[in-house]
Formats: structure tokens, C-alpha cells, sequence
């Protein structure tokens, strides 16, 4: 299947050298009308139809496809009766996108570098994503994968250990372990410190040597914790980068704690980075049902019309763990719930769902509508939030610890592990509709999912059958992201029978029981995203700037008055607070009652 898109920028492998005097990488660019991006994910994910083309050098050295159009030696032609018959016209020239697959893959690579191999994200996530993109066919012909850490290991100890963590889906298990051995041959390891130039360039020496003279292309994934992501980007761009191809890096979250400290970190990376090597890495912005949020908004005529203020009373995101941090409080107390899932996860989702339909699909016209909501929206006011901790709990005998149990939390943390806001979009589609948030951990079940109520029918004729409940008479559209993805929409149904008996029913989109593939995980399609240049899921430094200012004014606030959160028990449905705040704005909560 290919993809089209309109692209106005694109790396392009030159000879140029890999940075520019104030250390900041060379990269050219081209400029297309049109271009057309082929691509295609699963499988087959580099696949290129190429017929008759003329391939043209731009002054700064970038190369261009372009389709020839078939000449004919006699256009116009007479016929016997005198009539002029003329060909039919050719098309404009089209430039194709080079710079979204390789040119010629046989003389260009891919090396890719997790920096911070030793750690759960990389041996979890990173590694098995990788592997699964190369069972796919995803990965270029040719392709390196080292793992950096500070850690002394081999590169045996390298490849058993993240051998523990692959898997192949329920699908794919042909070949599977014929597979894994073939991918772990092209695993190294390579020890260093995260500030060392001296260690990052013998990992490039190391990674030129696998590169073996071809067009070499280097992605960075900095899976370390932020405070030593300049370090590392310092010494992966003066020492590591790609000297005639492109060089890319991957940053995970949290992009700082509040605008000033996003914004020193964006200005630390731009001493060494372009903006478009920058790839901010939100996972959930790749789950395959926020990827299909603008799929089902904007090729089914029978939403979109219905997506404004009009008809939408609400719309809820709601994320639960129905674990507590576990181990992990020591970096979760310095963040809380908040700006751990809120500010990202559920901001991005937001964005996506409310912004206005893009020019096209390319990345920086979807990152400008999602800019554009994010900068209608009122910032958080302390009364539109509520905070709250969980505490022990004994149920059926088994007690549950409380979050201070946790020993790596203070005893006395007032770090939020649930939160629910109300947000407000102030633009002529969304005024007046509380967008709420409700987030938290220790819950009574584990979910994240968009619920988005309609207005009631205005004079419904069946009142009478279905009573003075308001939620129980409109319709509800809920687009669950995890567990067991799906797509439902809420109806009323009369109940066969003699008599006028209304029930709820749901017209339901189950993946499992509609599609027998396995869905991809979410750091495999960002993955594949980054090693194509696509930039659509991931943040753009003025969509994290907008972001921040919606929540650094109450996130200021709750420090300073030092707010006490509510406690709720550990495996409940979380503080009664939420409950009242859904109430003020005539609001009721999509995953409480028999109905969810």
C-alpha cells in the first residue's frame, strides 16, 4: 500500500561534512511541489516501483527523482475524415521523495545506537521492537544495531541478554528462531561513559568499520535518564555522527519539569541538533487506536460532521494502572502523575482528537493543527483539578502497600499518583465543552481509552421509556486504546418484545475478533518512523512549549501551597473529588456503573 503525503523538507545523503563550525550537524534539503512518499509498513516496508525517471543533482548536492513524461514523435495526428485527433495530455512532472527510502540500498546503511542498552526500556522495548521490525522486513538491507552503556559487557553478553526479551508474534512463527539468530548477529556492544568523547569515538570508529565505506545513515535512542541527555547528544554529535549520510536522535520523555526547564533543554539540544533531527518520543502517540483517530474522524462521513460543540456534550481520556509505582518511586516523586501522563500522553491524544482538518497528511501540517488547539486551550486553573495518593488497602485478605510504603518515596511526599482536570478549548468548534483528564495509579482496573458523550436527542419521543437519566438517553462513542482495542458506539435499541422496551446496545469494532494480526507495538511503528524521517507522531519543540504553558501555572501552584492530595484505597476507582469536578460541569464519568 503506498502512502501519499506532501513533504516540504527531507535529509538527503551528501558528502557534505557532519557538522558546521558551531557544531551544529549539515543537512541538505529539497524542496518538492509535489512529492509522494512510497511506503509501505507491514511487510514490505521499503518497496519501490520505479519506472522510466531522470535523476538530478541540486546545487547543494541532493538528488531528485523525476518521472519523465513518454514523448510521442507525432502528437497530433489526422484521420481520414479530417478530424484532429490529439493524445491525451500528460500530467505535470512529479518528483518523487528520495530521501524517504534509500536511493540505492546497496550503497547506503543504517546504524543504529541505544544508548543505555543495560536498561529496562532498551531490553523490553527497544530490542524487541527492532527484532520485530526485522522479522517484518522493515529494517534496511543493511543495518548495524550497537547497545552503549556504561556497563562492562561483550558482545556474547550483549546478545544473550536481549535474546531473553525477544519474541515472535503469534503469527509469525515461522523461521522464528532461524530469525533471532540471524538479527542478533548484528547486535554489538560498545562500553563508555554517557560525557566521554573519547568513548563515542570508538564507537564511531567501531561503527564505521560495520558501515564498510557505504552512505551511512546513524540513529541515536537515548534511553537515559534527562539529566544527562546533553552529555550524551554533545558527544554523539561532535564525535559519532554520520559524516555523509543522516544522523537522527531519538529523546524519551519527561522533556523537563515545567516551561523554563523544557525550554533550557530544547535550547542545550539545538547547540547540537537541528530541529529535525530532534525525535521526542511519546509512546502512546503510536498505540494503533490514537492512530487511528483521524482515520475515523476524517474518512467517515458520519463523524465528522457530528465533531463540534453542537452535538459533543463532553469528552473524557482516561488512563488507570491498577498497579502502584513498584520500585520505581524514586523517579516517579519527582514527577508525579501529572507530568508524567497528563501533560504528555493525554495532551498529544487531546490534540489529535479536537484539531481541525490538516492540509494534508504530511507531519508539519498535522503538527500545525495540533499547535493551533494547543494554544486555544485556557491554562489549568487550580479549582479545575484534583490530586490524590493512594493508600494501603487490605482486600480478601491481601493487604496492598500504600505509595509512601514504597521505599524509595519520601514519607512525607505530597507527589500525586491520581489526577483528574477539566480543560477548555477556546476556539468556534470547541466552546463550551469540558475536555476531561482523569489519570492515576492503583485503580480498581487498567485502561486508557476516549469517551466522547453527545448531547440528548432535543424532544425525544421515548422519554417516557427511558426515564429522566440523561447519560442513559444519549450516545456515546468510546475508543478504547488498551486493553482489548476497540471501537464502540453507544445506541438505544428497543428490546424485542410486544411492548416499547429500550435498552443501550453498543455497535462494537473488537480488533481481536475483527483482525487476526497481531497489533504492532507502539515502539516499533515510531521506530520505523524515525528511521524513515517520518515525523507525524512525534513532538515538535513549539507543540512542547504550548504544552508546558497549559500546566506550569498549576503545577507551580500545587508545589507552593504545598496542596495535600486526597487519599483514595489502593484498587479503588479514586478520590471522590473527581467525581464532584465531573459533576460541576454536568458531567458523569464514562467508566463508572454496569454500562462501561
Amino acid at each position: 500500500m503506498a502512502t501519499f503525503s506532501s513533504s516540504s523538507s527531507a535529509h538527503c545523503a551528501s558528502s557534505s561534512p557532519a557538522f558546521s563550525n558551531n557544531n551544529r550537524l549539515h543537512h541538505h534539503r529539497t524542496i518538492s511541489s509535489s512529492s509522494i512518499r512510497l511506503k509501505q509498513r507491514f511487510p514490505g516496508c521499503f518497496s519501490v516501483k520505479q519506472s522510466s525517471k531522470a535523476v538530478h543533482l541540486q546545487q547543494d548536492g541532493a538528488s531528485t527523482m523525476k518521472v519523465s513524461p513518454v514523448k510521442d514523435d507525432n502528437p497530433a495526428k489526422i484521420l481520414k475524415d479530417g478530424i484532429l485527433s490529439v493524445p491525451p495530455v500528460t500530467p505535470p512532472e512529479e518528483s518523487i521523495d528520495i530521501a524517504k527510502f534509500d536511493f540505492d540500498k546497496e550503497n547506503s546503511t543504517v546504524s543504529i545506537t541505544v544508548v543505555g542498552a543495560s536498561g529496562d526500556l532498551a531490553k523490553k522495548k527497544i530490542f524487541p521492537a527492532l527484532f520485530a521490525l526485522y522479522y517484518e522486513g522493515c529494517l534496511p538491507k543493511h543495518f548495524t544495531i550497537f547497545g552503549y552503556a556504561r556497563s562492562k559487557m561483550s558482545d556474547a553478553e550483549l546478545r544473550t541478554m536481549v535474546s531473553k526479551t525477544l519474541t515472535c508474534r503469534i503469527d509469525k512463527r515461522e523461521n522464528c528462531g532461524e530469525k533471532m539468530d540471524q538479527f542478533l548477529e548484528r547486535c554489538f556492544y560498545h562500553p563508555g561513559q554517557y560525557d566521554s568523547q573519547e568513548n563515542f569515538l570508538e564507537l564511531d570508529k567501531k561503527l564505521k568499520e560495520h558501515e564498510d565505506g557505504r552512505v551511512a545513515n546513524r540513529l541515536f535512542y537515548l534511553s537515559i535518564p534527562p539529566n544527562i541527555f546533553i552529555d550524551a547528544v554533545k558527544c554523539a554529535s561532535t564525535s559519532a555522527s554520520a559524516a555523509n549520510g543522516w544522523t537522527r536522535v531519538i529523546v524519551e520523555k519527561p522533556f523537563g519539569r515545567d516551561s523554563e526547564s523544557s525550554a533550557a533543554l530544547t535550547r542545550s539540544l539545538k547547540q547540537y541538533l537541528e530541529e529535525d533531527q530532534i525525535f521526542r518520543i511519546d509512546h502512546y502517540l503510536g498505540k494503533e487506536l490514537v492512530e487511528n483517530l483521524s482515520v475515523l474522524r476524517f474518512s467517515n462521513l458520519i463523524f465528522e460532521p457530528l465533531w463540534s460543540r453542537q452535538y459533543i456534550r463532553n469528552v473524557q481520556f482516561i488512563f488507570a494502572e491498577d498497579f502502584g509505582t513498584e520500585g520505581r518511586g524514586g523517579y516517579f516523586d519527582n514527577y508525579g502523575i501529572i507530568r508524567d501522563i497528563m501533560q504528555n500522553h493525554l495532551l498529544q491524544i487531546l490534540a489529535l482528537f479536537a484539531m481541525e482538518t490538516p492540509v494534508s497528511l504530511d507531519a508539519e501540517d498535522i503538527r500545525n493543527e495540533k499547535v493551533k488547539v494547543l494554544r486555544s486551550m485556557r491554562p489549568l486553573r487550580l479549582d479545575d483539578v484534583v490530586t490524590g495518593q493512594y493508600k494501603s488497602h487490605t482486600r480478601g485478605g491481601v493487604k496492598y502497600p500504600a505509595y509512601t510504603d514504597d521505599k524509595t518515596v519520601p514519607n512525607n511526599s505530597l507527589a500525586p499518583t491520581f489526577a483528574a482536570a477539566a480543560l477548555f478549548i477556546d476556539n468556534a468548534r470547541w466552546d463550551g465543552v469540558p475536555f476531561l483528564m482523569k489519570a492515576g495509579k492503583a485503580l480498581h482496573d487498567r485502561r486508557a481509552e476516549i469517551r466522547v458523550q453527545f448531547r440528548h436527542v432535543p424532544g425525544n419521543l421515548y422519554n417516557k421509556n427511558i426515564g429522566t437519566d440523561l447519560d442513559l438517553a444519549t450516545n456515546e462513542l468510546v475508543i478504547r486504546v488498551q486493553p482489548d482495542e476497540a471501537i464502540y458506539l453507544k445506541i438505544n435499541n428497543k428490546v424485542p418484545g410486544l411492548g416499547m422496551r429500550l435498552d443501550r446496545s453498543n455497535l462494537n469494532l473488537l480488533y481481536a475478533a475483527r483482525y487476526d494480526k497481531e497489533i504492532p507495538d507502539a515502539y516499533e511503528r515510531l521506530l520505523l518512523d524515525a528511521i524513515e524521517g517520518e515525523r507525524r507522531l512525534f513532538i515538535r519543540s513549539d507543540e512542547l512549549d504550548a504544552a508546558w504553558s497549559l500546566f506550569t501555572p498549576v503545577l507551580k501552584e500545587l508545589e507552593e501551597k504545598k496542596i495535600v492530595p486526597e487519599y483514595y484505597p489502593y484498587g479503588s476507582r479514586g478520590p471522590v473529588g473527581s467525581h464532584y469536578l465531573a459533576a460541576r460541569y454536568k458531567v458523569r464519568w464514562g467508566d463508572v456503573g454496569s454500562e462501561q
